[in-house]
């Protein structure tokens, strides 16, 4: 990616100076006053360690409860910080800066030709774990987007995650990363989110499972019309940048990510859509750029 003439968003915070690590004895996860078993948190964390909805909100949906609470209280805590004179200027701190702010400009265009003003999301770089409006967030969960404070929430880590352990390499496939989870930002603005909310309980799992599916891939082609539309305006793409952000797709779909961690895959159990779903919907905001074409809730066939 050519970012270098770019500007920086303002909408970033960094707290990763006040960052603790907890340690010693570790409580169960809270939801709707009861505790969630270590095998529902690792479904839920599998289902959606990337590019999804806070997780925390996955898990609340499995417990019943309305608002997450934190885990059990620490034996110890031990706080690293980091220098704020230096952490600001960081090559990943100004990658996450410059990157929300392209996102701000493709959207506040679009918004503006419907005749809407956008608002733009904030983006939190954390290290280790956080508070969100949607509970406790921690870098287990890879990167996510809460609907309550609209904020993108990222450990910097991560990327570092992607290309090692997901075999996603690249600056384009980190910038999809954020993009999509900008996505999510967007159907909260447009209310896509609140339906979805609302459906809690009135549906079985499957049905739920389903609906999520259709609300990831509309995320994923929207990240697609912020690289179309970026590219258009800006030319920052570079050559094998669209190949990263197709293989971070891949990667990450609900059969892949089966096959890897247990062996087997269950389409029932999909909440982000398959591999080829992915790549498909993400290429498709690319090569449209127009949000009538990521309409992932009226088609029939994804």
């Amino acid at each position: 990616m050519k970012l270098d003439n770019q500007r920086e968003s303002n909408n970033v915070e960094d707290v990763r100076s006040r960052a603790n690590v907890r340690s010693g004895r570790a409580g169960g996860l809270r939801l709707g006053g009861g505790k969630m078993g270590l095998g529902t948190v690792a479904l839920a964390l599998v289902a959606s360690y990337f590019l999804g909805i806070n997780p925390m909100t996955v898990l609340n949906l499995l417990g019943g409860g309305t608002t997450p609470s934190n885990a059990g209280s620490p034996s110890t805590q031990t706080s690293s910080t980091v220098d704020e004179s230096t952490s600001a200027q960081d090559p990943g701190a100004v990658f996450v800066r410059k990157v929300l702010a392209t996102t701000e400009d493709v959207w506040k265009t679009k918004f503006q030709a419907l005749g809407v003003v956008y608002e733009e999301p904030k983006l939190q770089i954390f290290r280790g774990q956080t508070q969100t409006a949607c509970g406790a967030g921690e870098s287990a969960m890879g990167p996510f987007y809460c609907p309550a404070d609209r904020k993108v929430y990222i450990d910097l880590d991560f990327f570092d995650t992607l290309k090692r352990q997901l075999g996603a390499p690249g600056d384009f496939a980190q910038a999809y990363v954020i993009a999509h989870e900008v996505g999510h930002h967007i159907q909260n603005l447009a209310g896509t989110s609140e339906k979805m909310h609302q459906m809690q309980g009135q549906v079985s799992k499957e049905q739920y499972n389903a609906m999520s599916v259709r609300l990831e891939l509309q995320a994923d082609c929207y990240a697609g019309i912020w690289a179309h539309s970026t590219q258009q305006d800006k030319q920052i793409m570079e050559s094998g940048d669209l190949e990263e952000a197709m293989n971070a797709a891949k990667q990450i779909g609900d059969d892949t990510l089966q096959q890897h961690s247990q062996g087997r895959i269950v389409p029932e159990n999909f909440t982000h859509g398959s591999s080829e779903q992915r790549m498909r919907w993400f290429k498709r905001g690319f090569e449209t750029g127009e949000i009538d074409q990521c309409d992932t809730f009226s088609i029939k066939n994804l």
